[in-house]
């Protein structure tokens, strides 16, 4: 599958430092371009020629051209992929050395000085799609799994780059594509006695296409979550067991606990994965029922936080004490998160009297906790993911992107306004200007109609050498 044509120049021979910046067991300096072989054995002192899919031991030496005189620094791996087989089509050289900056540096200024330019964020993978070894989505899903934190975020870019999401548009795209070419043959042969397509079979054709699309742009509601992540704040009066709570969901002491009223001034945040979706929580400090005066003005600096924390926070756990009855404070606050994505944990459910085992409070969903003895922790992770998710459910193609939502959201837009012009019995010329609109839409998911400032923004978020 083609990339679109664009201005960057793929001509030339870019060069970069492939890993994280500072020491490391080994560094790679890649090159990628018409002069990336010949480059890449004047950079080092090779102990075999340079065979495609074969790495070569090599030595770094302190100079180069120095002959048998120059010292060897370093030893070096150098692999060699030969065009079109290679990541980005070109000839690709990667030389793994030991992670000293100073060899990586050496190296890369060498090839620089060759013939070499450095190469932009990005660089590498947006060749690889403008030859087309990948589409759109599959050079973004690089970026993602760069970037992946939890396991199932590995997954998921991983399934992107083997083209699960391609795959999932394909089809659709294949149909309306044949939905297309039917009215415009219709149009082209009509006084040749052609029939033109009917009505119903428009009808029909259009209906089959939505299903799918309709079902993909859904699975943005858990991918966007898989991708981003949401945050979660612990909220309820002071002493209720916030921070224990806090504890128990992250495995460690993280934050302070005391019996005493207050510990917690400063909001305590801590990254979690539940399920493979990130989740950062953030432990506020207690919320005192009436005014703060009399307050030391750092528990009163706390409080404020904490109702920014509140405000902000997508997930909100509101943790009531089991021993003590609803006050004021609590009462407000459960007011304020109604029709928010809250959670109730009726905390200390193990020193209750009375029955604390509710369905829920207020109107919002609750369940008894004991942060002391862990009972209900396993059901309070379990709601707090269902909470986050939404109930979706996991699937391979989903879209984690706003702007593969955006397009399909566009796509289906048009095919609505295409069953519009149909039962309105619209000529077909002016039918196929919408379904052009939902193919342009499909295309720039993958990448052939996406302008070059759209391309430009995807690949300037990579890091250099990818």
């Amino acid at each position: 599958m083609a990339g679109p044509q664009t201005t960057t120049d793929t001509t030339d021979t870019i060069a970069a430092i492939s890993t994280p910046p500072g020491r490391g067991g080994i560094g790679i300096v890649r090159l990628s371009g018409p002069l990336a072989a010949s480059i890449a054995v004047q950079l080092v002192r090779l102990r075999q020629p340079l065979e495609h899919g074969r790495a070569r031991l090599a030595d770094v030496l302190d100079a180069p051209d120095s002959g048998s005189d120059a010292a060897r620094i370093d030893e070096a791996l150098v692999t060699f992929f030969r065009a079109p087989h290679s990541y980005t089509a070109e000839d690709l050289v990667e030389i793994a050395a030991h992670g000293s900056p100073v060899v990586l540096d050496l190296l890369l200024h060498r090839a620089l000085d060759l013939g070499a330019r450095l190469a932009r964020p990005g660089e590498f993978t947006q060749r690889a799609f403008l030859s087309g070894r990948l589409d759109l989505t599959q050079a973004e899903a690089v970026r993602d799994l760069i970037e992946a934190q939890t396991l199932t975020q590995t997954r998921q870019a991983a399934s992107q780059m083997g083209g699960a999401l391609s795959r999932r548009v394909g089809p659709v795209k294949q149909s309306l594509v044949e939905l297309i070419a039917l009215l415009e043959a219709g149009i082209d042969f009509a006084e040749d006695d052609v029939d033109v397509t009917p009505q119903s079979e428009i009808f029909r054709r259009i209906a089959e296409l939505t299903p799918p699309l309709t079902a993909l742009a859904a699975s943005f509601a858990r991918g966007r979550i898989v991708h981003d992540g949401l945050t979660l704040a612990i909220v309820g009066r002071p002493n209720a067991g916030k921070s224990s709570l806090f504890n128990r969901l992250v495995e460690r002491e993280r934050a302070i606990v005391t019996a005493t009223p207050g510990t917690t001034r400063d909001p305590v945040t801590e990254r979690i994965s539940l399920d493979g979706i990130p989740l950062e929580l953030v432990d506020t400090a207690g919320l005192r029922e009436g005014l703060c005066e009399g307050l030391e003005e750092a528990e009163q600096l706390g409080i404020h936080r904490s109702r920014e924390a509140l405000a902000d926070a997508a997930l909100v756990l509101v943790v009531l004490d089991a021993t003590q009855p609803l006050n004021c404070e609590e009462r407000r606050l459960l007011a304020a998160v109604e029709g928010r994505s809250a959670l109730v944990a009726i905390n200390k459910s193990d020193l209750a009297k009375a029955d604390s085992h509710v369905s829920e409070v207020a109107g919002i969903p609750a369940l008894a906790t004991s942060a002391l003895t862990g009972e209900g922790i396993a059901a309070l992770r379990e709601r707090i993911l269902a909470l986050a998710t939404g109930g979706a459910a996991a699937e391979p193609g989903i879209l984690t992107s706003l702007r593969h939502h955006q397009a399909i959201a566009a796509s289906l837009e048009a095919l609505v306004d295409a069953a519009q012009a149909n039962a309105a019995s619209i000529p077909h010329e002016m039918i196929l200007l919408d379904l052009y609109r939902a193919l342009w839409a499909l295309d720039s998911l993958t990448g052939q109609t996406t302008s070059d400032d759209i391309l430009s923004l995807i690949f300037s978020r990579f890091c250099i050498g990818k």
